[in-house]
């Protein structure tokens, strides 16, 4: 999901107060992305890693850490550590989910192949582990360990639920919590760790970066039906030809009648789709209110994202970070 265009941009505005943190933070994944060996490494890495994302989980590490009033360098480490991570899954991801397309430019998978994708993403992910264990501190390498696995659980776990008419809200919010949100709050408690920082502002920020990776996450699979592609940066529709049963679908199946239903199983458990099914499927998420729920989610979650940080001290950092909860959403408004 991009975040685009708005009279209001949170995350430029944490940008911009993090610019030189993030200018450190840049410098040393260009460092750590390099081989001596294998030349295909950083050609890979970089296609991705400088291919205008907004370097958003990182940006979160920097920001708690020092809304915690941290004063080290670690969080530069973490922070390279967390994009390492995301740019590691994404290229994994791609290969998985046979993608095509990503942040509006030919897939790492596409361009080179799936075994240069996969290793290539193995490649980041020892190097996370290895600026995890520079910061010498072991909650903080329990946290981001547990977050890998996490994300690595939540995909697993959506090859099988996706596809399974069966699947219900509280798998897909397993699955949200697995692949997207487990990062988030991982990036944002790492931040809260490495300051010292009390522990009820430690778990603030955790629960900050959960809601805040859940709301992300909802608005991506409502784009996937009522965004476009020069905003999303992916092809409209491509979790349905995707067969995945994302929320919007998963409201929709809920409420259909038996000849609703056995589209969804031909569609989406069975895989044959059909020229304008596509359309068909739009027509009955509008049918039964389902794109207007799944919003509705989305800004509960923003809104209890925003909540979270509620208690933690007074500082701009503060504000961005709740200014960035109402901009995840602000496309859906």
């Amino acid at each position: 999901m991009s975040l685009d265009k708005t009279a209001s941009k949170p995350h430029e505005q944490l940008a911009d107060h993090l610019a030189d943190s993030m200018e450190s933070v840049n410098a040393l994944i260009r460092t750590r992305m390099a081989s001596r060996h294998a030349p295909r490494i950083p050609e890979v890495t970089a296609h991705l890693v400088e291919a205008g994302g907004k370097r958003l989980r990182p940006m979160l590490t920097l920001a708690t850490a020092e809304l915690c009033g941290y004063e080290g360098e670690h969080h530069l480490r973490l922070a390279a550590t967390v994009e390492f991570i995301h740019t590691a899954t994404l290229l994994h991801d791609d290969v998985v989910d046979e993608s095509g397309q990503r942040r509006g430019r030919p897939t790492a998978n596409l361009l080179w192949d799936n075994k240069s994708s996969v290793l290539v993403g193995d490649y980041l992910f020892s190097r996370s582990f290895q600026l995890m264990v520079e910061t010498e501190n072991l909650r903080v390498l329990d946290i981001l360990a547990n977050a890998s696995a996490t994300i690595a659980e939540g995909e697993v776990l959506q090859l099988t639920a996706a596809q399974d008419l069966a699947t219900d809200e509280a798998i897909y919010l397993q699955v949200v919590r697995g692949k997207t949100a487990a990062l988030f709050s991982a990036a944002c408690q790492v931040g809260g760790v490495i300051a010292g920082a009390q522990e009820e502002r430690v778990q603030a920020l955790y629960d900050y970066g959960d809601a805040l990776g859940v709301a992300f996450q909802i608005v991506d699979d409502l784009l996937d039906y009522r965004g476009d592609t020069q905003s999303t940066g992916k092809n409209v529709g491509d979790d349905f030809r995707e067969r995945k049963l994302t929320l919007p679908v998963i409201k929709a199946v809920a409420r259909a009648d038996g000849e609703e239903r056995a589209f969804w199983s031909r569609t989406i458990e069975k895989g044959r789709q059909e020229e304008g099914d596509l359309q068909h499927a739009i027509a009955l998420l509008h049918k039964h209110g389902a794109l207007d729920a799944t919003r509705e989610d989305a800004l509960a979650w923003a809104e209890r994202a925003k909540t979270a940080i509620r208690t933690l001290p007074a500082h701009p950092l503060r504000q961005m970070l709740t200014d960035l909860a109402d901009y995840v959403v602000a496309r859906i408004n």
